[in-house]
């Protein structure tokens, strides 16, 4: 039977002190003395044949680490039963003394789930900001960025005809399609501003229609970032009511998904990262540290989130998990959430969009 001794530490971080006895030891160390010698190889004997003395020796430190693998996080697990501490993150371990036939001691370095307290979140107040409105300029300036485009993707200035379909002319506003012409007539020219014969060719009725369409996808656009910056607003609201100790390591992940998502900002404008650090004068860890104090809130924001679901209830049935992987398109991405951590992170995610949309709804 273990013996363990739990410490809790600033900023939720425990050390549990184990030792455990050889004779908790000796089955795991005597199945993978087994299992690895097979595999040595010591001259004056056929592979997997030398005396198991023999090869324990060959095998030196190997086999003790093989063993702490399996050993150490099980006597970890029956250290935690029957307290209140749930891991986060992957234990560190530190072995501290062994030797064959003696216990070993060692220590393992944890962070658990932080205490979270949130203030009266149903008095929460946030102010929805206006939205913005679509002006003519606004429309005007989509069109003539849009016909720049189309023009200077056509040959020799000649408009090419609207797409014919079996529902006749195509809706679809795409600048590849090609004239399908079987019985040919006068094509007109571009011209030097947009007009009826533009919008034809990218697939509206009129430029009018044109119009109108392009200002319903600004206006719909409108409305969503408007709902961004609502959700927003309640969200750094949340994070003011929230008082947790945050643990580093939840600090550390958040300023690696920062520095991913500035990564693949940079990739899509066609530079590497270290390209564009250069060009800021800034080292990574620079970076992260001025970021810290933003990761910090962004942390705080989503435990107190996570607190809010926990007080009001709200989980993500199955159905309603497999219903959302249902909706991907993507095979190989669909495939991705045949495994549990995956499955484990979305519904997470619906949790807190759940919780975030129970906000928006006591605000009103």
């Amino acid at each position: 039977m273990i013996t363990k001794n739990i410490v809790t530490q600033p900023k939720s971080v425990v050390q549990v002190d184990i030792t455990m006895p050889w004779a908790d030891i000796q089955k795991a160390w005597d199945e993978t003395l087994a299992r690895m010698s097979a595999d040595v190889e010591i001259a004056g004997f056929r592979k997997g044949q030398a005396p198991t003395a023999m090869v324990e020796q060959n095998l030196g430190s190997k086999l003790s680490d093989e063993v702490f693998k399996v050993v150490m996080p099980q006597a970890l697990i029956e250290a935690l039963k029957g307290s209140n501490i749930i891991p986060i993150d992957y234990p560190q371990y530190k072995i501290v003394s062994f030797q064959k036939g003696a216990d070993l001691k060692f220590s393992a370095r944890i962070t658990q789930r932080p205490v979270v307290a949130v203030q009266d979140y149903k008095s929460l107040k946030a102010q929805k900001p206006a939205q913005k409105t679509v002006a003519d300029d606004d429309v005007n300036k989509m069109i003539d960025e849009l016909f720049k485009r189309w023009k200077a993707r056509q040959p020799q200035g000649v408009i090419p005809p609207p797409v014919q379909t079996a529902q006749g002319v195509s809706g679809s506003m795409s600048f590849n399609q090609q004239p399908t012409n079987n019985n040919p007539q006068p094509t007109p020219t571009v011209s030097d501003a947009p007009d009826d014969n533009f919008a034809k060719a990218v697939g509206a009725d009129s430029l009018v229609d044109l119009k109108t369409k392009i200002r319903q996808d600004l206006e719909n656009e409108a409305k969503y970032n408007n709902e961004l910056d609502f959700e927003e607003a309640i969200l750094q609201e949340v994070e003011k009511i929230t008082q947790v100790e945050i643990p580093e390591v939840l600090v550390h992940d958040e300023l690696n998904r920062m520095l991913v998502s500035l990564q693949r900002t940079v990739t899509e404008r066609g530079m590497l990262l270290d390209e564009y650090l250069k060009t800021q004068n800034k080292a990574v860890d620079q970076l992260k540290s001025e970021w810290r104090p933003q990761a910090e809130k962004n942390v705080r924001m989503e435990l107190g989130l996570s607190e809010i679901a926990k007080l009001e209830g709200i989980n993500i049935s199955d159905d309603e998990l497999q219903s959302e992987i249902d909706k991907i398109q993507d095979a190989r991405v669909k495939a991705q959430f045949a495994q549990e951590e995956p499955k484990m992170h979305l519904r997470h995610a619906l949790r807190q969009t759940k919780t975030l949309n129970l906000l928006k709804t006591l605000i009103g």
